[in-house]
């Protein structure tokens, strides 16, 4: 295990009395974020997320191989032989922007506390490998220079460093002498570092806070406000909400009050794993439409080779969901999900005076829907072909001859004449 840095203070592995402030005390509520940067993390709805470290060597699951599939003595050391030669920042950023994505989320430190950053609060980082390069400053750099916004991952937990007090596997050893309030001044330090040194960040995605509760979680969480007030928090900073809600590996609920964000792999695997199952296009695209008909955004997720290359096939992937974006993108950017709430068969977004209905399975002839309280004023089948609109007082009905449905996405434009977002959420029947 590598000796861990501490600025203004003796070494923590050595038990020193550190000298950095000491931390506040509790704050109940949490600053809550500004409503604006919600509306432009909103209308981006897709992005892309990235596990990605020494552990891609392996092939197993990152964070949580350790101790596991792979020995925490070996695990530790994988860095040293890191020399991701073909990593280009600019080569990712194309693939997302490929794939339509509007912004990039990196694991800058997982559970495993290896950082991909320059840091200074300790040497178990990037710039301590054979690439010896700063992962972060070259992607929050492409990102800037291409558009798109940057965000940063940084696991709440650390079954590494010594003052957090569990470990490997999977949070489930205890460490001999741990100190949580040394290793909150720890995380705060390196957060402060994401934020001032790597911003302006779009989100700062915390993981797993185990043992981390209200007392800390609010505190940091206000930090990071009070050094990007624009800046958004997910629910896992320990202790509180926070901005949004992180459903892993399903698609949230409708819900138009709490905003939220799916997290979701590409594959099996959140880290790179050789011949691991890949979702098909239909599944890929069902998935975002779906998330956003339920008003979220989809954080989907990409672990690169250890070579530093996003795999051939995953690219491919991302260029053919970025083909259909090219063309339906209007239908999921600045949308918001509803008014009818999604089910496996249908799903809705809607933006100004439009509504933009999906039909992803024609389980039947005629797609069936509560009605709502706007005169459909007239209609558009936009992946081709016409469709039939019968409005009732209780119902709206669409049909669409069958030469004319999609295998994976039938889009039915409707215009009102009313503005589509005052309508209450309704079902389909």
């Amino acid at each position: 295990m590598l000796k861990l840095k501490l600025p203004t203070c003796m070494l923590a592995l050595l038990g020193a009395v550190c000298t950095l402030p000491a931390l506040a005390a509790v704050e109940p509520i949490l600053t809550p974020a500004l409503p604006e940067a919600i509306e432009r993390w909103q209308d981006k709805r897709f992005a892309m997320f990235i596990h990605w470290g020494p552990v891609s060597l392996t092939g197993q699951e990152i964070g949580w191989s350790r101790g596991a599939q792979t020995p925490i003595d070996v695990y530790d050391h994988l860095y040293q032989r890191f020399n991701p030669t073909n990593f280009n920042a600019q080569d990712w950023v194309s693939v997302a922007q490929a794939a339509g994505m509007k912004y990039v989320v990196l694991t800058t430190k997982h559970h495993d506390g290896f950082c991909l950053w320059n840091t200074k609060y300790t040497d178990f980082n990037i710039m301590q490998s054979p690439f010896g390069r700063d992962v972060v400053k070259e992607l929050s750099a492409a990102c800037k220079k291409a558009g798109l916004a940057f965000g940063t991952y940084y696991s709440t937990c650390d079954w590494h460093h010594p003052d957090f007090p569990l470990g490997s596997p999977g949070g489930t050893t205890k460490k001999p002498n741990p100190d949580m309030d040394r290793y909150t001044r720890y995380l705060r330090g390196q957060v402060t570092e994401l934020v001032q040194n790597y911003g302006p960040l779009i989100e700062l995605w915390f993981d797993v806070p185990q043992e981390t509760g209200p007392d800390r979680g609010i505190p940091t969480a206000n930090l990071v406000r009070s050094l990007q007030p624009d800046i958004l928090i997910n629910d896992r900073v320990g202790g509180t909400p926070a901005d949004f809600s992180t459903p892993e590996q399903q698609i949230g609920a409708f819900d138009l009050k709490r905003p939220w964000e799916t997290c979701m792999t590409l594959c099996t695997q959140w880290a790179w794993k050789p011949n691991d199952q890949m979702k098909s296009l239909r599944e890929c695209l069902q998935t975002l439409i779906l998330t956003a008909g339920g008003n979220g955004n989809l954080l989907f997720n990409v672990g690169p080779m250890p070579d530093g290359r996003i795999e051939p096939r995953q690219v491919e992937r991302f260029k053919e969901m970025g083909a259909w974006m090219n063309k339906y993108g209007e239908t999921i950017y600045q949308t918001r999900g509803g008014p009818w709430k999604p089910t496996k068969a249908i799903a809705s977004t809607r933006r100004g005076n439009t509504i933009f209905v999906h039909v992803l399975h024609w389980d039947r002839d005629v797609v069936t829907l509560e009605n709502i309280p706007c005169k459909i004023s007239a209609h558009a089948v936009m992946t081709g072909g016409e469709a039939k609109i019968t409005q009732t007082q209780d119902r709206v009905e669409i049909s669409v001859a069958e030469k004319y449905r999609q295998p994976i996405d039938t889009i039915v434009r409707l215009d009102l004449d009313g503005p589509a977002m005052d309508l209450e959420a309704a079902s389909a029947k």
